[in-house]
């Protein structure tokens, strides 16, 4: 019996679904496919396209940022199967929660302490095991989703996972960066209003 292992540590939605598919779809004979991923959503991603193809899988937690998932090949017609359009991620959507972020630094006092602050908090707010809904910003927090930014990949990572990032498309014009927009969209006041408004709770850093 073939045994494929598929590393895919450290890549976020839908890399590990599209390596783990193109294992299979390689496949000559039945076999395993050992998948390994850092994180809950790219397991579930992945028990679900084993599912929708017909085949047994089960998922093992090594450690807090190991997991695998090993999905049972017991089809000859596997590259049949296993194709790499049916490969649709399903964004981890837990919470209800809009984050508001109107400014580029955190607190009032120092700008240069005020945005490792910042940088600080949305990378502790990527780790969380509930992420926000949404994460809007506006004003000087416009230039926090921009090129330069020290919070793009943090920002990237939770976008990969389902989060809605929408930046005000008035505040990135009037600092002349919207076209250096890395990360989420553009998005108007009315939308920012509907969303605060519609929100289940709201955090504003």
């Amino acid at each position: 019996m073939a045994a494929i292992k598929v590393d895919a540590l450290g890549e976020q939605c839908p890399i590990p679904v599209v390596k783990a598919t193109r294992a299979i779809a390689g496949m000559t004979e039945p076999g395993l496919v050992e998948v390994h991923v850092d994180n809950e959503t790219a397991v579930q991603n992945l028990l679900r396209m084993a599912a929708g193809k017909g085949f047994a899988a089960k998922s093992e937690k090594k450690d807090e940022k190991h997991f695998v998932v090993t999905v049972d090949v017991d089809r000859t017609d596997a590259a049949a199967e296993a194709k790499p359009e049916e490969t649709a991620c399903v964004p981890d959507l837990r919470g209800s929660t809009v984050v508001a972020v109107g400014t580029a630094t955190m607190g009032v006092g120092s700008d240069e302490l005020g945005a490792t602050l910042m940088k600080g908090f949305l990378y502790a707010l990527s780790q969380q095991d509930e992420l926000p809904k949404t994460i809007l910003f506006y004003n000087g927090g416009a230039k926090l989703t921009t090129e330069g930014s020290a919070s793009i990949e943090d920002l990237r990572t939770m976008e990969a996972q389902g989060v809605e990032i929408l930046t005000c498309g008035t505040c990135l014009d009037y600092y002349g960066v919207k076209d250096k927009l890395q990360v989420g969209g553009v998005t108007n006041m009315y939308a920012i209003v509907e969303k605060l408004t519609k929100a289940a709770k709201v955090i504003k850093p």
